[in-house]
């Protein structure tokens, strides 16, 4: 019963996008390869979720059958678009002969340049689409900030920081291009190397293939690390409780065999002489169902408000809900789980669109409460949509700055 109306929504929309193409293409044989593509790839999609199988995933041949679904159908929703106004306007014109003219003329013929714009414009979201499959999900962007502190030890002036997030390593099938990017961060040759959650999408195991290149990471400092909501196992049907425990054991010690420290609701220190920073890392918080596992007043236990401190929360909700505005003072956190949404628009300077920003105040890139950062980083992987357009991939370099003190 619940696929009544999204199938009668989609045969509304097929209709209506075939009106555009018979309109151009008079040849049948041109309509009946639209119309075949069109079936081949929906039943490849309802195909791949009903392959014999304990989960439906969101990676592999059923992701990479979405993204191709996806694609067909914004094209098809961009001419719906332009051919609905069409068809508004036929009517007005057709209600306005009948009523104050003696015209007998029918309903005004559709008009071939408007399929022809429509089709044109629905072109741009379909080849985007179809390139962020391709090249977009490995477009690797180094993304640097030098963010500058009243309260930052003398020690650490112009101590950087590597961020990264959401590696989701079930969804990788190029072990070229992650050769790359493992080298590019090490190209950044930053003091410390934090990752922010999402390890996987779903199992533990999702690392062995790719925990040879990882463990190639590097950092003066070392490498620390968080857990985010796909970590737990919490979206795919185990068959027991055990099992689901087993997972999540073999998931934190994925992190030690890589060299990573993780932090579950606790801290570390970061020493430079007789100065410090406070690293803490809490366990994933977010809002609207997410896992809320983050603890922040049990791992900033004994840190002072003047002290300065590096958060590392995977879901940017927890610094909106909770430690812009705390007590603790947090001079930065570092979160990730959005991705951005691996659709938009940015053109520095200019624009700054994704579907993501309707549901995260903070989404991408960085903010500023009173003189509390925080850094979303946009994501090393990708999920879902096996691809990224206009949000490409990410590593953040942060280089962290004492404020001078101009003395008049």
């Amino acid at each position: 019963m619940r696929w009544i109306i999204p199938i009668v929504i989609l045969l509304a929309i097929e209709v209506y996008a075939f009106q555009a193409f018979k309109t151009l293409f008079k040849f049948w044989w041109v309509l009946g390869i639209y119309v075949g593509i069109t079936a081949v790839v929906l039943g490849f999609l309802i195909y791949s979720f009903y392959e014999p199988s304990p989960n439906v995933s969101l990676t592999g041949f059923p992701a990479y059958m979405g993204g191709i679904f996806l694609s067909l159908l914004l094209l098809k929703l961009s001419v719906v678009f332009w051919m609905f106004g069409e068809d508004i306007i036929r009517l007005l014109v057709y209600a306005y002969r009948k009523l104050f003219t003696t015209s007998t003329e029918n309903l005004p013929s559709r008009r071939k340049f408007i399929s022809t714009i429509a089709l044109g414009l629905g072109a741009i979201p379909f080849l985007s689409l179809l390139y962020g499959m391709y090249k977009g999900k490995y477009n690797y962007k180094v993304l640097a900030y030098e963010l500058e502190f009243d309260n930052l030890p003398e020690a650490f002036d112009g101590y950087t920081i590597t961020q990264l997030s959401d590696i989701h390593s079930g969804s990788f099938d190029n072990t070229e291009k992650i050769e790359y990017a493992i080298n590019l961060v090490n190209e950044q040759e930053s003091d410390v190397i934090l990752f922010t959650g999402d390890l996987v999408n779903n199992l533990a195991d999702e690392m062995t293939p790719w925990t040879p290149l990882f463990s190639q990471l590097k950092a003066k400092d070392g490498i620390f690390s968080i857990l985010g909501n796909h970590d737990y196992g919490d979206y795919y049907n185990f068959e027991s409780q055990t099992d689901k425990q087993q997972n999540f054991e073999d998931l934190v010690n994925v992190h030690s065999s890589l060299g990573w420290d993780l932090l579950r609701n606790e801290r570390r220190e970061l020493v430079r002489g007789d100065s410090k920073l406070h690293l803490i890392g809490v366990e994933n918080w977010g809002k609207g169902g997410f896992k809320k596992a983050g603890d922040f007043e049990k791992a900033a236990d004994g840190v002072e408000a003047s002290d300065f401190k590096i958060l590392m929360s995977h879901d940017p909700s927890h610094w909106d809900e909770v430690i812009k505005h705390h007590d603790k003072d947090v001079q930065l956190t570092l979160s990730g789980h959005t991705h951005g949404m691996q659709f938009g628009i940015e053109i520095p300077g200019w624009i700054k669109w994704s579907p993501a920003q309707y549901r995260y105040e903070q989404w991408a890139g960085l903010y500023k409460n009173a003189k509390r950062f925080i850094n979303v980083n946009r994501g090393f992987g990708f999920l879902a949509y096996p691809g990224r357009v206009g949000i490409w991939p990410e590593v953040t370099v942060i280089k962290l700055k004492r404020k001078a003190n101009i003395v008049v």
